[in-house]
Order: C-alpha cells, then structure tokens, then sequence
C-alpha cells in the first residue's frame, strides 16, 4: 500500500537570545542536549517527520536568531509559516517582559493565521524562577495562544510542545473547512461590488466591511462562510486560498460575473 504524501508545515521558534530555542530544536529532533557556549549568530534549520491521527507531517523548523541586532533577518523568515514556538527563559524575567514585542512582529511579518505556542523554558530551574506558570498561562490566554513549560535538559514538553502545534493547526485548518477563512483582506480593483452579479447570502455582510478610500480602491474584511455553497463565489473562493497559502494582499479585477 503506497504511504500517503506527507504535508509540510514551516515552524518558526522565536525569542529572546539565550532562552534556550537552539536546545529545544536538537532536543526535538535529535533527542540530546548540548549545553550553549554562546548565542546563536545564524539562523539554523532542521526538519523531522511526525504523525498526528495516522497523517505524517512533515515539520520545517527554522531556529532564529534572538538578538536585537539580527531582529531585521529574523523577520524574513516569518513569511508562510504556519506555527511559531514563542519562547521565554523562566528564570530571566526580562524575556518574559519582552514577549509582547515579539507578538507585535509576528503580527505584522507572519500574517494573521500563524498558531503559536508559548514556551516558557528551563523548567528544571525551578529554584531559580522568576516567572511562575500562573503568570505564562494568563499571558497565553490575554493573547490566545498556547502554552507549555518545557525543559531542553530533561526533554520535559518538548516533543510535546512541536507535536502539539502541528495539532492545533491541523484542527483550525480542519475547523475552517470548505470556508478557506473566516476572513479574507481583500483589496478590489475597478468597478463597484455592487456590480458583481454574485448570488450569495454573505455578500452583505462582506459589503458593509467595505469603505472607499481617496485613491478610489475598495478595501474591506470579507466573511467568507458558505463559498462552498455558492458556485459564483470560486473565483473569491480560489483568491482566497491563495491568500491563505502565500499571506499576500489580493489583488481582485472586479468584472461582472454570470449570475445564471
């Protein structure tokens, strides 16, 4: 029997220098942990298989660099990615302090759909904490993320922590369903979207997120529920999915379509 493709999922794990993303990467894919002699100066990259409800995925893993002198190279390998490890040090207060930075720029790189999981790490120092669980799982609520502690040394929560990313962002893929997303940034060309012939009980809703801005384009929030049972929508559908894979804005002509 011919095993089934594996998909492919792009990790990218961030945060402060020295909290301990290199050791979480070769705890995961290596199984043994090396003590640091220094902070990462070059981005690394490692892959490892795994399997979630008898699919194997296949897991991109891209080790950043966490000093602010390298924060604008960092930035360039957020695009496309589909989980993001965020990781603090639990015995250094400050990378705990600095997490709301690093949401801000994976807000604005990695687009809106990335999932995250929050890593408080080193949990094996647990006398010399400085950052109680408590504090990290009210972070990760106030922010939607998810959390676990982890500790490189012991490999504590680390498969734990890559493979259950990989399961929650198959579940919200599998939650959106034949939606694509719930919502879409769109940017429209040319004519009105009134003047869009399309037979669809959303299209309401999507009209009255749109506000016409000085230069005479049309930029809105698109709910896109029910594509799926609206034929005249494949063409929204379809830019949709591409917006979905590639993080872009969409450029969409608008010509009047058949309504037959």
């Amino acid at each position: 029997m011919e095993m089934p493709r594996p998909s492919t999922l792009k990790y990218i794990i961030i945060g402060d220098t020295g909290v301990g993303k290199s050791s979480l990467l070769l705890q995961f894919t290596e199984k043994r942990f090396q003590p640091a002699n220094g902070s990462t100066t070059n981005v690394e990259f490692a892959a490892k298989m795994i399997t979630i409800n008898n699919e194997p995925i296949k897991l991109k893993i891209w080790d950043t660099v966490g000093q602010e002198t390298f924060r604008s190279i960092t930035r360039s390998y957020y695009r496309d990615s589909a989980g993001a490890l965020l990781v603090y040090d639990i015995t250094r207060r400050e990378t705990f302090n600095h997490l709301a930075s690093w949401l801000e720029d994976l807000s604005e790189h990695a687009g809106a759909n990335v999932t995250i999981m929050l890593i408080g790490n080193k949990c094996d120092l647990a006398r010399r904490r400085a950052v109680s669980t408590e504090e990290g799982e009210q972070f990760a609520e106030d922010h939607g993320l998810y959390f676990m502690e982890t500790s490189a040394k012991t490999a504590q929560n680390v498969e734990e922590a890559f493979i259950n990313t990989a399961a929650a962002i198959r579940e919200n893929i599998e939650d959106r369903g034949s939606d694509v997303l719930d919502e879409v940034s769109l940017i429209t060309l040319g004519l009105s979207f009134k003047m869009m012939k399309i037979c669809c009980y959303n299209l309401r809703m999507m009209q009255e997120k749109l506000d016409m801005n000085q230069s005479g384009f049309q930029s809105g929030r698109g709910f896109q529920r029910g594509v799926g049972r609206c034929p005249h929508l494949k063409l929204v559908a379809a830019a949709a999915e591409s917006y979905c894979k590639s993080n872009k804005v969409l450029l969409l002509p608008l010509f009047p379509l058949d309504s037959s």
